[in-house]
């Protein structure tokens, strides 16, 4: 059977990948530590839970509107006021099946076939690939690893064309955790002013940031960014809901209506339960993500002393997020590898750790470490890579 052409160049997600061999061998027995999740590894918090519950007892189990129930879109420009001083009406926020989904629908109603989209490097995987479904053409810039993987104002001029449509910024960054300051920012969005670029600010690791570092949205730089700004976030990672499938989209109306008229044909509405147990998470006093990040410091710190002190292995700290995004070429090497692909299965074979290659993300030379797990765990993890290295040293 002919597959349709648009899917013919699609490459599977590394990370679900590596995530999915890593599955298989733990059932078959092997003690295997996996630093590729995605997803924080604490509980949804009860309260979360429980409004849930209590939406389905009440009988709030139908179909909503499309872009999710008002309730749920007025928490979210309350958040983005309290939170971000972005002031934003209901009919400029769609609620979305998760930020993934607000990224998909946003390129399908953004782009027409040979719509150029620059995408800094590192990238999130499916950044690419959402772009090229939706007709358009992915053009990367390298985020040079000396600039802590930041691209600058100079390589997004270079790179501007008469077809280009939209730029990427994700900050925090996955998968290098790293954050653009306001003043670079700034200087970005000037040139997106001077282009008419349609700025995509992806933020949905804003709340886990381990630095005195401040998160800073593009949108709130001036009203003029705020106009050719989509900001895209969910309750997913800032509340361990990655499973209840809930993001949103905030930005010009015409764009959000676009995006609200293609979702109706698409998936109707976001889960109705899980729009109740996001409304609770906006409502809260609580933050759970004040625990998380203590956490995730504590993890960081750990893993991070551990992996610099692994020979042919370099690292820049990161800021947010909970990855840390190593330079193996050189172990690699040392280890008689032609690549770091290659390096990373036979690590996962020999000593059954699983990481997940940077050439996924546009970055051959690296490997994302996850550290989503156990402090326990995570320094098991970082022997286990030393020892690979070092027994198999040439």
């Amino acid at each position: 059977m002919e597959m349709a052409n648009r899917v013919k160049t699609l490459t599977p997600s590394s990370t679900l990948a590596i995530t999915a061999k890593a599955k298989e061998l733990k059932n078959s027995g092997h003690d295997v530590i996996g630093l590729g999740a995605g997803e924080p590894d604490f509980n949804t918090p009860e309260y979360i839970i429980q409004a849930a519950k209590a939406a389905m007892d009440q009988g709030f189990t139908k179909y909503t509107a499309t872009g999710g129930i008002n309730e749920l879109k007025q928490s979210i420009v309350d958040k983005l006021k309290r939170e971000n001083n972005l002031v934003y009406q209901l009919n400029e926020v769609i609620v979305t099946s998760g930020a993934k989904h607000a990224l998909y629908t946003l390129f399908q109603v953004l782009l027409n076939d040979g719509d150029e989209v620059i995408v800094p490097t590192p990238y999130w995987v499916s950044y690419p690939e959402q772009i090229k479904l939706a007709g358009g053409n992915p053009v990367f810039i390298d985020g040079m690893e000396e600039n802590e993987f930041k691209i600058t104002p100079d390589q997004l001029e270079t790179a501007i064309t008469s077809k280009t449509k939209a730029i990427i910024i994700n900050s925090p960054s996955n998968p290098t955790g790293m954050m653009y300051s306001e003043k670079e920012l700034k200087a970005l969005g000037e040139l997106c002013l001077k282009h008419h670029l349609v700025i995509i600010s992806d933020e949905i690791y804003e709340k886990l940031i381990y630095t005195d570092d401040k998160h800073v949205s593009i949108a709130q730089i001036s009203t003029k960014l705020k106009e050719q700004t989509v900001v895209i976030n969910g309750v997913s990672k800032s509340h361990a809901m990655t499973g209840w499938r809930i993001g949103y989209a905030a930005g010009p109306q015409a764009i959000i209506k676009a995006m609200t008229n293609l979702a109706s044909h698409s998936t109707s509405n976001p889960t109705s339960i899980a729009q109740y147990g996001a409304l609770a998470a906006y409502e809260a006093e609580e933050d759970p993500t004040i625990e998380m990040r203590k956490v995730f410091a504590e993890r960081l710190n750990a893993l991070y002393d551990l992996i610099v002190t692994i020979p042919g292995v370099t690292c820049k700290k990161p800021q947010g997020a909970f990855y840390l995004f190593p330079n193996v070429a050189e172990a690699a090497t040392l280890n008689g590898f032609d690549s770091v692909d290659d390096w990373v299965a036979t690590l996962l074979e020999e000593e059954k750790v699983a990481v997940v290659p940077g050439s996924g993300f546009g970055a051959p030379n690296n490997v994302r470490l996850s550290y989503a797990i156990s402090k326990e765990q995570l320094v098991e993890a970082a022997n286990r890579i030393r020892r690979f290295v070092e027994k198999n040293k040439h």
